[in-house]
């Protein structure tokens, strides 16, 4: 391999310009230094579209002056870009996470530039995209230019992230930690029965998909005894540890990839980032593969475990939105509840606290005005609270709103039996 010309920051940057389309790596992938130095451009540039889905680290997309100059076209909203994204110098673009690679190689979404992390080359010349391979391979495919942020400190990560330097037309060099997650710190009483609810639906030999955020966490935890379970999940984070060095997670059942881990991007602590470094048990690959229905159904038993802002009383699933208030996105959702649904002995899963720390029912009459559906209730099944579990799947809409008030926080199963009866009462039929 010939040497590498490493550059600035600064130095890369200057060939963003006015009017670019350019993408951001995300998640633990975020490249931070690139991103800044983007943004100190902010006097020189105008009518810059920024795209990417989660973005972690220190950068601050919401500063008066980066709004001038960028616009964020949020692909799924997070911390750093909600407040944009829900102004007039932003905006969300509704998709599935598994579509969003054709966006950028249909030509719908074009990219000029790409900003990306990934690891220090090899001998051979390829860098790893590490912990985020998901939508950044189809947009360091397609993008005019690509800018990398190589970190010494990002995993080499196996399975589809291998990227030659021959593709990358500007390196710089920067050390930093990747940023940290701990989802076990938000555990709490109410996630802790949640986690072990949606345990005793696992089964030995399923294969899992866990979603973002501390009730996956939980439900690892209790899983403990189980045997010869798999993992195929958009993501993955520290709880997957324990269970593949005792063996739990052997990936042995499974039709696709026997005997490994498959995730599309991994969010945790450096724990989890150490674990995955160059370990062939996990496969980090495009999120086209993780989330395709047409894959994830030949594996047996998937258990797909999602969160949701709030549910109807009909089993509609808003999981995006507060409102008309984009909170998140669609992101994998919808590909896996219904994935699982066509895996031989599969579980989808929705599961949500009752009530939120303020008190506000999540199992609700009617979802609020304008707020998006991201799973019908056409391809809800199982749902869990606290409370409690029921499977909507071959339920009536009467039965269905039945079975929810039963699970709901005791607190406003009396205004739910009241839309109840105003919905219904017209039509109440007493069956034996």
């Amino acid at each position: 391999m010939s040497e590498v010309n490493y550059i600035t920051a600064d130095e890369a940057i200057r060939i963003v310009k006015p009017g670019d389309r350019v993408f951001i790596h995300g998640s633990a992938a975020t490249p931070v230094c690139l991103v800044k130095a983007l943004q100190n451009r902010h006097n020189e540039l105008y009518n810059v579209e920024l795209i990417s889905i989660t973005t972690l680290g220190d950068v601050n997309f919401d500063q008066p002056e980066h709004r001038k100059s960028f616009y964020f076209n949020s692909l799924f909203v997070s911390a750093a870009t909600r407040n944009v994204a829900n102004s007039e110098d932003g905006d969300y673009l509704p998709i599935f996470l598994s579509q969003i690679p054709q966006l950028f190689r249909k030509n719908i979404l074009p990219i000029d530039v790409a900003l990306i992390q990934v690891s220090p080359p090899d001998v051979h010349g390829y860098c790893s995209l590490g912990t985020s391979v998901d939508i950044a391979r189809a947009a360091v495919e397609t993008a005019k230019y690509v800018i990398a942020q190589v970190n010494p400190l990002m995993p080499r990560t196996h399975g589809q992230g291998f990227i030659h330097i021959s593709k990358i037309n500007a390196m710089v060099w920067h050390e930093s930690a990747l940023p940290e997650v701990d989802y076990s710190r938000d555990a709490n009483d109410i996630v802790e029965k949640i986690g072990y609810n949606i345990a005793s639906l696992v089964e030995d030999g399923a294969t899992l998909q866990l979603g973002i955020g501390s009730i996956p966490d939980q439900v690892l935890k209790n899983l403990g005894n189980h045997k010869n379970l798999g993992l195929h999940s958009e993501m993955i984070s520290d709880g997957i540890i324990p269970l593949i060095q005792s063996g739990c997670i052997n990936n042995s059942r499974k039709k696709l990839n026997v005997g490994r881990s498959v995730t599309a991007f991994i969010t945790g602590t450096c724990k989890l980032y150490d674990f995955v470094n160059d370990n062939p048990a996990i496969r980090v690959m495009e999120i086209n593969y993780v989330n395709d229905t047409s894959i994830i159904r030949q594996n047996p038993k998937v258990t797909a475990i999602n969160s949701a802002i709030e549910i109807d009383l009909t089993g509609q699933v808003c999981s995006d939105s507060i409102g008309t208030y984009q909170y998140s996105g669609i992101g994998g959702q919808m590909d896996f509840i219904h994935g699982a649904s066509l895996s031989d002995g599969g579980k989808p899963v929705i599961a949500l606290p009752s009530q939120t720390s303020k008190g506000i029912g999540r199992i609700v009459p009617f979802l609020k005005e304008g707020a998006g559906v991201v799973t019908t209730r056409g391809h809800v099944h199982w749902v869990v609270t606290e409370y409690g579990l029921v499977d909507l799947f071959g339920k009536s809409l009467k039965q269905r709103a039945r079975a929810l008030i039963e699970i709901a926080h005791p607190d406003h199963r009396e205004i739910l039996e009241n839309a109840y009866y105003r919905r219904f009462a017209s039509a109440l039929i007493v069956h034996p």
